[in-house]
Protein backbone atom coordinates (compact mmCIF):
# COMPACT_ATOMS: atom_id res chain seq x y z
CA UNK A 1 0.00 0.00 0.00
CA UNK A 2 1.28 3.48 -1.06
CA UNK A 3 0.70 6.40 1.12
CA UNK A 4 0.55 10.18 -0.59
CA UNK A 5 2.36 13.44 1.73
CA UNK A 6 3.06 16.70 0.49
CA UNK A 7 6.36 16.76 1.46
CA UNK A 8 8.56 13.53 3.12
CA UNK A 9 11.07 14.59 6.26
CA UNK A 10 13.60 11.93 6.99
CA UNK A 11 15.37 12.52 9.96
CA UNK A 12 14.61 14.61 13.28
CA UNK A 13 17.70 16.57 13.94
CA UNK A 14 18.04 20.21 13.78
CA UNK A 15 16.67 21.01 10.63
CA UNK A 16 14.30 18.70 10.44
CA UNK A 17 11.61 19.49 13.03
CA UNK A 18 11.56 23.04 12.27
CA UNK A 19 10.87 22.58 8.63
CA UNK A 20 8.04 20.00 9.59
CA UNK A 21 6.55 23.33 11.58
CA UNK A 22 6.59 25.71 9.01
CA UNK A 23 5.37 23.16 5.72
CA UNK A 24 2.30 22.02 8.59
CA UNK A 25 1.83 25.84 9.12
CA UNK A 26 1.58 25.94 5.16
CA UNK A 27 -1.40 23.23 5.47
CA UNK A 28 0.96 20.36 3.77
CA UNK A 29 0.77 16.87 4.70
CA UNK A 30 4.22 15.63 6.25
CA UNK A 31 5.56 11.84 6.73
CA UNK A 32 8.12 12.44 9.13
CA UNK A 33 10.46 9.91 9.79
CA UNK A 34 13.14 9.03 12.34
CA UNK A 35 14.64 5.75 13.03
CA UNK A 36 16.23 6.19 16.50
CA UNK A 37 15.74 8.78 18.60
CA UNK A 38 14.72 12.59 18.27
CA UNK A 39 16.97 15.51 18.35
CA UNK A 40 19.58 14.02 15.98
CA UNK A 41 23.36 14.28 16.96
CA UNK A 42 23.63 18.04 18.45
CA UNK A 43 21.11 16.56 21.16
CA UNK A 44 21.85 13.12 22.12
CA UNK A 45 25.81 13.01 21.79
CA UNK A 46 26.74 16.38 20.40
CA UNK A 47 26.30 19.93 21.55
CA UNK A 48 23.77 19.42 24.53
CA UNK A 49 25.37 16.30 26.31
CA UNK A 50 29.26 17.48 25.93
CA UNK A 51 28.84 20.90 26.53
CA UNK A 52 26.95 19.51 30.02
CA UNK A 53 29.83 17.64 30.50
CA UNK A 54 31.98 20.55 30.05
CA UNK A 55 30.70 22.70 32.34
CA UNK A 56 31.26 19.30 34.50
CA UNK A 57 34.85 19.68 34.43
CA UNK A 58 34.82 23.15 34.52
CA UNK A 59 33.19 23.44 37.70
CA UNK A 60 36.01 20.68 38.95
CA UNK A 61 38.98 22.85 37.73
CA UNK A 62 37.87 25.70 39.00
CA UNK A 63 36.63 24.16 42.75
CA UNK A 64 40.71 22.89 42.45
CA UNK A 65 41.76 26.08 42.10
CA UNK A 66 40.28 27.74 44.95
CA UNK A 67 43.13 28.86 46.33
CA UNK A 68 44.23 30.99 43.72
CA UNK A 69 40.71 33.03 44.55
CA UNK A 70 41.10 33.18 48.07
CA UNK A 71 38.45 30.68 49.22
CA UNK A 72 39.36 27.28 51.60
CA UNK A 73 37.54 24.11 51.13
CA UNK A 74 37.74 21.16 53.56
CA UNK A 75 39.14 18.77 51.81
CA UNK A 76 40.15 17.68 48.38
CA UNK A 77 38.07 17.99 45.39
CA UNK A 78 36.58 15.01 43.73
CA UNK A 79 34.35 13.81 41.08
CA UNK A 80 30.99 11.88 40.82
CA UNK A 81 31.18 10.34 37.39
CA UNK A 82 28.29 8.59 37.80
CA UNK A 83 26.42 11.92 38.77
CA UNK A 84 28.01 13.82 36.25
CA UNK A 85 26.57 11.63 33.63
CA UNK A 86 23.28 11.50 35.35
CA UNK A 87 23.13 15.76 35.09
CA UNK A 88 23.74 15.08 31.10
CA UNK A 89 21.25 12.33 30.63
CA UNK A 90 18.66 14.65 32.81
CA UNK A 91 19.56 17.50 30.57
CA UNK A 92 19.18 15.78 27.13
CA UNK A 93 16.32 14.30 28.15
CA UNK A 94 14.53 16.97 28.57
CA UNK A 95 15.90 18.11 25.31
CA UNK A 96 14.18 14.89 23.68
CA UNK A 97 11.11 15.49 25.43
CA UNK A 98 10.93 19.34 23.96
CA UNK A 99 11.70 18.42 20.31
CA UNK A 100 9.16 14.91 20.62
CA UNK A 101 6.47 16.99 22.21
CA UNK A 102 7.06 19.40 19.01
CA UNK A 103 6.47 17.08 16.63
CA UNK A 104 3.74 15.10 17.59
CA UNK A 105 1.81 17.48 18.33
CA UNK A 106 1.89 19.22 14.68
CA UNK A 107 -1.43 19.01 12.48
CA UNK A 108 -1.03 17.35 9.34
CA UNK A 109 2.29 15.46 10.68
CA UNK A 110 2.32 11.51 10.50
CA UNK A 111 5.56 9.87 12.43
CA UNK A 112 7.13 7.06 11.42
CA UNK A 113 9.47 5.44 13.14
CA UNK A 114 12.11 3.08 11.32
CA UNK A 115 14.90 3.49 8.54
CA UNK A 116 13.97 4.96 5.11
CA UNK A 117 15.24 3.97 2.18
CA UNK A 118 14.37 5.78 -1.15
CA UNK A 119 12.96 3.42 -4.08
CA UNK A 120 12.56 6.06 -6.60
CA UNK A 121 12.83 9.89 -7.14
CA UNK A 122 9.43 10.48 -5.24
CA UNK A 123 9.48 7.61 -3.03
CA UNK A 124 10.71 5.54 0.43
CA UNK A 125 9.73 2.86 2.01
CA UNK A 126 9.87 2.02 5.58
CA UNK A 127 8.82 -0.59 7.81
CA UNK A 128 7.79 -1.89 4.70
CA UNK A 129 5.40 0.63 3.60
CA UNK A 130 5.63 3.00 0.84
CA UNK A 131 5.59 6.81 1.17
CA UNK A 132 4.97 8.99 -1.78
CA UNK A 133 5.81 13.22 -2.08
CA UNK A 134 6.23 15.75 -4.57
CA UNK A 135 8.92 17.23 -2.03
CA UNK A 136 11.48 15.16 0.00
CA UNK A 137 13.84 16.40 2.67
CA UNK A 138 16.49 14.36 3.79
CA UNK A 139 18.28 15.52 6.87
CA UNK A 140 20.26 11.98 8.49
CA UNK A 141 22.74 13.72 9.77
CA UNK A 142 26.32 11.97 10.89
CA UNK A 143 28.05 9.34 12.48
CA UNK A 144 31.78 9.27 13.86
CA UNK A 145 34.18 7.75 11.36
CA UNK A 146 36.03 4.13 12.44
CA UNK A 147 39.02 3.51 10.05
CA UNK A 148 38.86 -0.09 8.85
CA UNK A 149 41.58 -1.55 11.17
CA UNK A 150 41.57 -4.84 11.51
CA UNK A 151 42.36 -4.78 15.22
CA UNK A 152 39.68 -2.75 16.08
CA UNK A 153 37.79 -5.95 16.10
CA UNK A 154 39.43 -7.60 18.44
CA UNK A 155 39.31 -4.90 21.15
CA UNK A 156 36.99 -1.86 22.45
CA UNK A 157 36.57 1.69 21.91
CA UNK A 158 35.05 4.98 22.20
CA UNK A 159 33.53 7.74 20.12
CA UNK A 160 31.70 10.38 21.11
CA UNK A 161 28.50 8.51 20.67
CA UNK A 162 29.08 5.53 23.12
CA UNK A 163 31.26 8.45 25.44
CA UNK A 164 28.01 9.52 26.71
CA UNK A 165 27.39 5.91 28.35
CA UNK A 166 30.60 6.27 30.21
CA UNK A 167 30.17 6.62 34.06
CA UNK A 168 33.73 6.14 35.32
CA UNK A 169 36.91 7.40 35.08
CA UNK A 170 39.12 6.02 32.64
CA UNK A 171 42.39 5.37 34.24
CA UNK A 172 44.31 6.69 30.94
CA UNK A 173 42.40 7.87 27.72
CA UNK A 174 44.47 7.74 24.53
CA UNK A 175 42.60 10.33 22.11
CA UNK A 176 43.45 9.75 18.38
CA UNK A 177 42.75 12.92 16.25
CA UNK A 178 43.77 16.48 17.52
CA UNK A 179 40.88 18.61 16.14
CA UNK A 180 37.47 20.30 17.90
CA UNK A 181 35.52 17.21 19.26
CA UNK A 182 38.93 14.79 20.38
CA UNK A 183 40.60 18.21 22.18
CA UNK A 184 36.88 18.88 23.89
CA UNK A 185 37.36 15.34 25.37
CA UNK A 186 40.96 15.12 26.48
CA UNK A 187 40.51 18.70 28.69
CA UNK A 188 37.49 17.33 29.94
CA UNK A 189 38.72 13.84 30.98
CA UNK A 190 41.77 15.37 32.34
CA UNK A 191 39.93 17.65 34.53
CA UNK A 192 37.58 14.83 35.36
CA UNK A 193 40.91 13.22 36.89
CA UNK A 194 42.54 10.73 33.85
CA UNK A 195 45.34 10.34 32.12
CA UNK A 196 45.24 11.88 29.18
CA UNK A 197 47.20 11.35 25.89
CA UNK A 198 46.21 12.97 22.55
CA UNK A 199 47.84 11.36 19.10
CA UNK A 200 47.87 13.66 16.13
CA UNK A 201 49.02 12.85 12.51
CA UNK A 202 49.45 16.57 12.14
CA UNK A 203 52.35 18.59 13.10
CA UNK A 204 49.79 20.41 15.06
CA UNK A 205 46.34 20.56 16.56
CA UNK A 206 43.47 21.52 14.72
CA UNK A 207 45.51 21.96 11.40
CA UNK A 208 42.99 23.45 10.12
CA UNK A 209 43.19 26.90 11.97
CA UNK A 210 46.40 29.27 11.74
CA UNK A 211 49.64 27.97 13.73
CA UNK A 212 49.62 30.45 15.94
CA UNK A 213 46.42 29.62 17.67
CA UNK A 214 47.58 26.13 17.55
CA UNK A 215 50.36 26.24 19.18
CA UNK A 216 48.36 28.24 21.87
CA UNK A 217 45.81 25.87 22.20
CA UNK A 218 48.86 23.40 22.41
CA UNK A 219 49.90 25.11 25.58
CA UNK A 220 46.65 25.42 27.28
CA UNK A 221 45.99 21.90 27.21
CA UNK A 222 49.71 21.08 28.16
CA UNK A 223 49.35 23.45 31.25
CA UNK A 224 47.12 20.98 32.36
CA UNK A 225 48.72 17.76 31.84
CA UNK A 226 47.70 16.33 28.60
CA UNK A 227 50.22 14.41 26.93
CA UNK A 228 50.62 15.38 23.47
CA UNK A 229 52.09 13.53 20.93
CA UNK A 230 52.10 15.28 17.18
CA UNK A 231 53.51 13.84 13.60
CA UNK A 232 51.72 10.73 14.76
CA UNK A 233 52.22 7.83 12.12
CA UNK A 234 51.26 4.50 11.46
CA UNK A 235 49.20 5.01 14.29
CA UNK A 236 48.07 0.98 15.30
CA UNK A 237 45.85 -0.88 18.25
CA UNK A 238 46.70 -4.00 20.40
CA UNK A 239 44.87 -5.58 23.21
CA UNK A 240 47.43 -5.00 26.12
CA UNK A 241 46.02 -7.50 29.03
CA UNK A 242 43.01 -5.78 30.31
CA UNK A 243 43.77 -2.19 28.54
CA UNK A 244 45.10 -1.15 24.79
CA UNK A 245 48.43 -0.83 23.26
CA UNK A 246 48.30 2.37 20.69
CA UNK A 247 51.26 2.78 18.66
CA UNK A 248 52.66 5.74 17.00
CA UNK A 249 56.26 6.56 15.29
CA UNK A 250 56.48 9.98 16.67
CA UNK A 251 59.40 12.21 16.60
CA UNK A 252 59.08 12.15 20.25
CA UNK A 253 58.14 9.41 23.38
CA UNK A 254 57.82 5.77 23.38
CA UNK A 255 56.45 3.89 20.03
CA UNK A 256 54.19 3.03 22.18
CA UNK A 257 51.67 3.72 24.80
CA UNK A 258 49.51 1.46 27.58
CA UNK A 259 45.89 3.08 28.11
CA UNK A 260 43.05 1.99 29.74
CA UNK A 261 40.97 3.09 26.97
CA UNK A 262 40.87 4.80 23.43
CA UNK A 263 38.44 7.37 22.24
CA UNK A 264 38.44 7.51 18.07
CA UNK A 265 37.74 11.35 17.25
CA UNK A 266 39.50 11.54 13.34
CA UNK A 267 35.98 12.74 11.52
CA UNK A 268 32.73 11.60 10.98
CA UNK A 269 31.24 10.74 7.85
CA UNK A 270 27.67 11.45 7.10
CA UNK A 271 24.57 8.83 7.39
CA UNK A 272 23.66 8.02 3.49
CA UNK A 273 25.45 5.04 2.24
CA UNK A 274 22.58 3.03 3.07
CA UNK A 275 19.54 5.37 1.92
CA UNK A 276 19.23 4.16 -1.21
CA UNK A 277 20.36 7.30 -2.69
CA UNK A 278 20.88 5.50 -6.28
CA UNK A 279 17.38 4.46 -6.50
CA UNK A 280 16.09 7.62 -6.76
CA UNK A 281 19.63 9.22 -9.06
CA UNK A 282 20.46 11.07 -5.82
CA UNK A 283 23.98 12.09 -6.42
CA UNK A 284 27.19 12.27 -3.70
CA UNK A 285 30.12 13.06 -3.45
CA UNK A 286 33.40 11.11 -2.88
CA UNK A 287 33.02 11.46 0.95
CA UNK A 288 29.77 10.36 0.59
CA UNK A 289 27.91 13.91 1.40
CA UNK A 290 24.78 14.70 -1.19
CA UNK A 291 25.19 16.95 -3.50
CA UNK A 292 23.28 20.30 -3.49
CA UNK A 293 23.58 23.49 -5.41
CA UNK A 294 23.38 26.94 -2.84
CA UNK A 295 19.53 26.45 -2.29
CA UNK A 296 20.37 23.25 -0.97
CA UNK A 297 18.65 21.18 -4.09
CA UNK A 298 20.14 17.48 -4.81
CA UNK A 299 20.71 16.55 -7.76
CA UNK A 300 16.98 15.04 -8.46
CA UNK A 301 14.22 17.95 -8.67
CA UNK A 302 11.96 18.33 -5.44
CA UNK A 303 14.81 16.37 -3.05
CA UNK A 304 16.87 18.87 -0.57
CA UNK A 305 19.44 17.47 1.83
CA UNK A 306 19.84 19.37 4.76
CA UNK A 307 22.25 19.40 7.73
CA UNK A 308 25.67 17.58 7.88
CA UNK A 309 24.66 14.71 5.06
CA UNK A 310 24.85 17.59 2.26
CA UNK A 311 28.79 18.50 3.41
CA UNK A 312 28.21 22.49 3.54
CA UNK A 313 29.29 22.05 7.36
CA UNK A 314 28.54 20.07 10.29
CA UNK A 315 27.33 22.33 12.86
CA UNK A 316 24.21 22.36 14.48
CA UNK A 317 24.18 26.56 13.76
CA UNK A 318 24.55 25.57 9.71
CA UNK A 319 21.82 22.98 9.96
CA UNK A 320 19.51 25.24 11.12
CA UNK A 321 20.52 27.74 8.48
CA UNK A 322 19.74 25.02 6.07
CA UNK A 323 16.27 25.06 7.17
CA UNK A 324 16.25 28.73 6.95
CA UNK A 325 17.10 28.53 3.33
CA UNK A 326 14.86 26.34 2.10
CA UNK A 327 11.97 27.40 4.34
CA UNK A 328 12.44 30.74 2.86
CA UNK A 329 12.87 29.99 -1.00
CA UNK A 330 10.00 27.70 -0.91
CA UNK A 331 7.62 29.37 1.73
CA UNK A 332 8.47 32.51 1.82
CA UNK A 333 9.41 33.88 -1.48
CA UNK A 334 12.77 34.81 -0.24
CA UNK A 335 15.88 33.79 -2.28
CA UNK A 336 18.51 32.80 -0.01
CA UNK A 337 21.51 30.93 -0.52
CA UNK A 338 24.48 29.09 1.42
CA UNK A 339 27.07 31.93 -0.37
CA UNK A 340 24.96 34.10 1.74
CA UNK A 341 26.76 33.07 5.18
CA UNK A 342 30.05 33.33 6.67
CA UNK A 343 31.64 30.47 8.11
CA UNK A 344 32.04 30.16 11.98
CA UNK A 345 32.34 27.99 14.74
CA UNK A 346 33.97 27.55 18.54
CA UNK A 347 36.31 25.46 19.60
CA UNK A 348 35.01 24.48 23.09
CA UNK A 349 38.16 23.62 25.39
CA UNK A 350 38.53 26.31 28.22
CA UNK A 351 39.27 28.95 27.62
CA UNK A 352 37.01 28.55 24.18
CA UNK A 353 37.84 29.62 20.03
CA UNK A 354 35.34 31.36 18.62
CA UNK A 355 36.18 32.10 14.76
CA UNK A 356 34.58 33.75 12.10
CA UNK A 357 35.60 34.39 8.46
CA UNK A 358 38.88 33.64 6.89
CA UNK A 359 41.91 32.97 8.74
CA UNK A 360 44.93 34.45 8.29
CA UNK A 361 46.31 31.75 6.53
CA UNK A 362 43.36 32.14 3.67
CA UNK A 363 44.16 35.50 3.84
CA UNK A 364 47.69 35.09 2.60
CA UNK A 365 46.67 33.18 0.42
CA UNK A 366 44.18 35.58 -1.06
CA UNK A 367 46.71 38.07 -2.33
CA UNK A 368 44.75 40.89 -0.95
CA UNK A 369 46.25 43.57 0.79
CA UNK A 370 45.21 43.25 4.68
CA UNK A 371 45.42 44.59 8.26
CA UNK A 372 46.04 42.59 11.02
CA UNK A 373 45.48 43.05 14.72
CA UNK A 374 46.54 40.61 18.01
CA UNK A 375 46.61 41.06 21.48
CA UNK A 376 47.29 38.46 24.45
CA UNK A 377 44.35 37.95 26.88
CA UNK A 378 46.99 39.07 29.74
CA UNK A 379 46.21 42.66 28.58
CA UNK A 380 42.56 42.53 29.32
CA UNK A 381 41.14 43.38 32.58
CA UNK A 382 38.57 41.33 32.85
CA UNK A 383 40.83 38.49 31.91
CA UNK A 384 42.86 39.37 34.99
CA UNK A 385 39.85 39.30 37.22
CA UNK A 386 38.74 36.10 36.75
CA UNK A 387 42.50 34.85 36.66
CA UNK A 388 41.98 33.47 32.88
CA UNK A 389 44.55 35.33 30.72
CA UNK A 390 45.82 32.42 28.24
CA UNK A 391 44.96 33.40 24.80
CA UNK A 392 44.77 36.46 22.55
CA UNK A 393 42.25 37.90 20.07
CA UNK A 394 43.55 38.12 16.30
CA UNK A 395 40.90 40.13 13.45
CA UNK A 396 42.18 40.89 9.71
CA UNK A 397 40.85 43.06 8.03
CA UNK A 398 40.97 44.43 4.33
CA UNK A 399 43.24 47.13 3.70
CA UNK A 400 41.11 48.67 0.94
CA UNK A 401 37.49 48.05 1.67
CA UNK A 402 37.88 48.55 5.28
CA UNK A 403 35.65 45.45 5.90
CA UNK A 404 36.82 42.52 8.54
CA UNK A 405 38.22 39.67 6.56
CA UNK A 406 38.02 37.05 9.90
CA UNK A 407 38.86 36.83 13.07
CA UNK A 408 40.21 33.83 16.12
CA UNK A 409 39.18 35.03 19.45
CA UNK A 410 40.95 32.29 22.09
CA UNK A 411 39.92 33.25 25.69
CA UNK A 412 37.89 34.25 28.35
CA UNK A 413 34.04 33.88 26.52
CA UNK A 414 35.75 34.03 22.89
CA UNK A 415 32.72 31.91 22.14
CA UNK A 416 30.41 34.94 22.72
CA UNK A 417 32.44 37.98 21.47
CA UNK A 418 33.21 36.76 18.08
CA UNK A 419 29.66 37.77 17.38
CA UNK A 420 30.51 41.07 17.82
CA UNK A 421 32.61 40.91 14.98
CA UNK A 422 30.46 38.62 12.85
CA UNK A 423 27.48 41.23 12.98
CA UNK A 424 29.47 43.71 11.93
CA UNK A 425 30.81 41.44 9.16
CA UNK A 426 26.97 40.26 7.82
CA UNK A 427 26.31 44.07 7.45
CA UNK A 428 29.35 44.88 5.45
CA UNK A 429 30.08 47.88 7.67
CA UNK A 430 33.56 48.86 7.63
CA UNK A 431 35.65 47.71 10.56
CA UNK A 432 35.58 51.84 12.06
CA UNK A 433 32.01 51.06 13.63
CA UNK A 434 33.38 48.74 16.19
CA UNK A 435 36.72 50.76 16.43
CA UNK A 436 35.03 54.10 17.48
CA UNK A 437 32.38 52.18 19.44
CA UNK A 438 32.23 52.64 23.19
CA UNK A 439 32.47 49.31 24.95
CA UNK A 440 31.03 48.79 28.42
CA UNK A 441 34.00 48.28 30.78
CA UNK A 442 34.99 45.93 32.64
CA UNK A 443 33.95 43.42 30.07
CA UNK A 444 36.35 41.37 27.78
CA UNK A 445 34.96 42.95 24.33
CA UNK A 446 35.59 46.32 25.24
CA UNK A 447 39.36 45.43 24.56
CA UNK A 448 38.01 44.61 20.59
CA UNK A 449 37.58 48.42 19.50
CA UNK A 450 41.40 49.16 21.02
CA UNK A 451 42.88 45.91 19.15
CA UNK A 452 41.25 47.46 16.27
CA UNK A 453 43.03 50.67 16.70
CA UNK A 454 46.18 49.14 16.81
CA UNK A 455 45.87 47.91 13.32
CA UNK A 456 49.53 46.78 10.80
CA UNK A 457 49.83 45.89 7.33
CA UNK A 458 50.11 42.14 7.22
CA UNK A 459 53.55 41.53 5.80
Amino acid sequence: MTQHFDAIIIGSGQAGPALAARLTQANMTVAFIEREHFGGTCVNDGCIPTKTLVASAQAAFVARRHADFGVTIGGPVGVDMKAVKARKDAIVAASISGVSSWVRGMPGLTLFWGHARFSGPRSVAVNGERLEAEKIFINVGGRPFVPDWPQLREIPYLTNTNMMDVDFLPEHLVVIGGSYIGLEFAQMYRRFGSRVTVLEQSAHLIAREDEDVSVAVEDILTSEGIELRLNAKCIGVRRQGQGVAVGADCANGAPEIEASHILLAIGRRPNTDDLGLAAAGIETDERGCIKVDAQLRTSVPGVWAMGDCNGRGAFTHTAWNDYEIVAANLLDNDSRSVGDRIPAYALYIDPPLGRAGLSEREVRASGRKALIGKMPMSRVGRAKERGETLGFMKVLVDAETKRILGAALLGLNGDEIVHSLLDVMYAQAPYTVVSRAMHIHPTVTELIPTLLQDLKPLQ
